[in-house]
């Protein structure tokens, strides 16, 4: 018996993009929705404050996409962080504006390469994007959390 196979494409990478930018500007917006010294300061449990957590994803997504891009993984998160809220939200925007000019330019065969990302994570380059992505979603879900104990309503999830 013969097994016939169909190759898919559900996103092509201009979707892709959109896609992240969109989560993107739904984690800008929850970064402006919190008071600026709770931004610095507040969390639950032992979680860390949401601050520190978008600098994470700052740091994170333009070398992703450069590393995707070429196979050379260099340390992310170096750098002097943000002190205030318009500190990252304008580096937020200037890394939004990089990896708009970034991206595109991600060979196609390279979403299939199986790298060893940063020295940590094993996987094709596809999957290392939707790690950044659901990485920075988890998190912008315990800024919801953050937010609502505050008493301040986040902003809605569906609106990207």
């Amino acid at each position: 018996m013969t097994t016939a196979t169909t190759t898919v494409s559900v996103l092509s990478t201009e979707d892709l993009l959109k896609n992240w930018q969109g989560h993107r500007a739904l984690t800008r917006r929850t970064i402006e929705a919190f008071p600026e010294d709770d931004l610095f300061n507040f969390s639950v449990g032992e979680m860390r404050p949401f601050a520190a957590m978008a600098v994470e994803f700052i740091g994170m997504a333009v070398p992703i996409v450069d590393g995707v891009a070429t196979g050379k993984w260099i340390k992310y998160g170096d750098g002097p962080k943000p002190v205030s809220k318009s500190e990252i939200l304008a580096l937020w925007d200037q890394k939004t504006k990089e990896l708009d000019a970034k991206f595109p330019a991600i060979p196609p065969h390279r979403f299939a390469e199986v790298d060893t990302a940063f020295g940590q994570w094993t996987m094709p380059g596809i999957a290392m994007i939707q790690y950044a992505i659901e990485n920075e979603i988890h998190h912008r879900g315990q800024g919801y959390v953050y937010l609502r104990a505050l008493g301040i309503e986040p902003p809605h999830f569906w609106e990207r």
